[in-house]
């Protein structure tokens, strides 16, 4: 029998100074059996970093023509495709095709060091897509946060995610390795 995806739920209350945006979010989050507690609360991360009306976790790790998170329009145009992680060149090539905006985000240090070094130069023909580092040790100590039920506190600053739950606070930096071009 196959395993089954764990379910949490997560109420996100999310400041972003940035962009001036100010909602709560209440989500449902399917932890795949193969994916770590780290990865899905760099998905929630990556969901708060994010967040507009119409954001929305995917199948994820299930299916392969989907990233972790899209934003659809009314018509059903994908206008922001976001994957976690070192997506080969292949997969962001068609999801480049498909939305308006690519965004990847590496999490894990060294992995991410290895594989932007591969990618790179390849990358830079892709006009609508960024890729965007997180702090590898910061994403780990989040992964500590991970509840069946979650309470997060998001305020973002200058490009800097701190997200705190009743016993714990961290700062998650990030930086740009390749921005997309404004069209």
């Amino acid at each position: 029998m196959a395993l089954k995806a764990t379910i949490f739920k997560a109420q996100l209350h999310i400041a972003d100074m940035d962009r001036h945006y100010y909602q709560a979010h209440s989500l449902t989050l399917a932890r795949h059996p193969s994916e770590t507690d780290v990865r899905m609360m760099a998905r929630v991360a990556v969901f708060a970093l994010n967040a507009e009306p119409g954001l929305n976790f995917t199948k994820g790790l299930s299916t392969d023509d989907e990233p972790d998170l899209w934003r659809k329009d009314d018509s059903q145009r994908i206008e922001q495709w976001i994957e976690l992680g070192q997506p080969d060149e292949k997969r962001l090539r068609r999801a480049c095709g498909k939305a308006d905006e690519v965004k990847v985000y590496c999490y894990t240090d060294k992995a991410a060091d290895v594989w932007w070094e591969s990618m790179q130069n390849t990358l830079q023909r892709f006009d609508n897509l960024s890729v965007i580092q997180l702090d590898g040790d910061a994403i780990e100590k989040l992964g500590n946060m991970a509840q069946r039920s979650m309470i997060l506190h998001c305020n973002i600053e200058d490009g800097i995610l701190n997200i705190s739950n009743d016993e714990q606070s961290l700062d998650l930096a990030q930086s740009i390795r390749k921005s997309a071009r404004q069209r």
